[in-house]
């Protein structure tokens, strides 16, 4: 983490400040969330007057972090990269989702430069290539969702919330293990045995459907009372119609889409055919 260190002159036995701090890193870049702040838990960000973050460069340390298999499988990587280099985020695992990405490519920026290169295969001619990415440009094409509309259906009200990076999280790390379990399935030699996992695999990932919305859902109204107890609202969304719950995933999915990052669109540069391909940011590539 950033911050000015003080040492102790072992002669007068006095703390001053590090002769140094003046040469420690500087902010890059400012971003302006696209949240703006909204949603954080109370005590988790310190958001200047005019809502844009200072964002520093990686240092060296944040490299290893950025490479230690184990860090980066459980996100912690991920938490401890942005305390280094965005402080004003004091508990990263409460950012909510839309400023996420906004925050990985601001650092990969101040850290590298406004350019990233990524490579690509064309489906066309199947050549690799090399094309740049201009990253500002990606943080111009982000948004928030409107989380402050409820969402009708009948007599009942849905008010959304983002989910935060430990929801996320967590939700991959068992989509993660749902699927290591999937695939140990061609090993399983009894019938019956194989149905039963197959039949566990499917309820699993129903739950995990199910806990995915109602994390998105910070109450329901009804025409007599607000709900918000997390158990009860999943308890309806196990009950309710199919209809009802597709409505609600859609919902969940539209409110996401502006802060998700859009596909390149890319001109082969071997046989010209033009096609897109998905973009993700990730901390394992912001060192080149």
């Amino acid at each position: 983490m950033y911050m000015y260190l003080c040492v102790k002159n072992p002669h007068l036995g006095e703390i001053m400040d590090n002769p140094l701090k003046q040469y420690f890193r500087r902010p890059s870049l400012y971003l302006k969330l696209p949240s703006a702040g909204n949603f954080y838990k109370e005590g988790s960000i310190d958001l200047p007057e005019n809502k844009e973050v200072p964002v520093f460069p990686m240092t060296a340390i944040d490299e290893i972090t950025s490479k230690t298999p184990d860090a980066l499988f459980n996100g912690t990587a991920v938490v401890d990269i942005i305390k280094s280099c965005v402080p004003n985020i004091k508990d990263p695992w409460s950012i909510p989702i839309m400023d996420l990405d906004p925050l990985l490519i601001s650092i990969r920026a101040a850290t590298n430069s406004n350019e990233m290169e990524v490579n690509s295969m064309c489906p066309s001619c199947n050549e690799d290539g090399k094309y740049g990415v201009n990253l500002i440009g990606l943080l111009n094409g982000l948004s928030a969702g409107n989380y402050d509309d409820t969402f009708q259906m009948d007599e009942l009200k849905f008010k959304f919330k983002p989910l935060t990076y430990k929801q996320v999280n967590d939700l991959n790390l068992k989509q993660f293990q749902i699927s290591q379990l999937a695939r140990s399935l061609d090993d399983v030699q009894d019938e019956g045995q194989r149905s039963t996992v197959s039949q566990s695999l499917v309820t699993e990932l129903n739950n995990l459907a199910t806990n995915l919305i109602s994390e998105s859902i910070e109450y329901i109204a009804t025409p007599s009372s607000m709900v918000s107890d997390k158990n009860f609202i999943i308890d309806f969304l196990h009950n309710c119609d199919k209809k009802t719950f597709e409505k609600l995933k859609e919902n969940t999915v539209k409110l996401r889409e502006g802060s998700q990052l859009k596909p390149m669109k890319i001109k082969c540069v071997n046989c010209g055919h033009d096609y897109e391909q998905s973009l993700t940011i990730n901390v394992t590539d912001f060192f080149d």
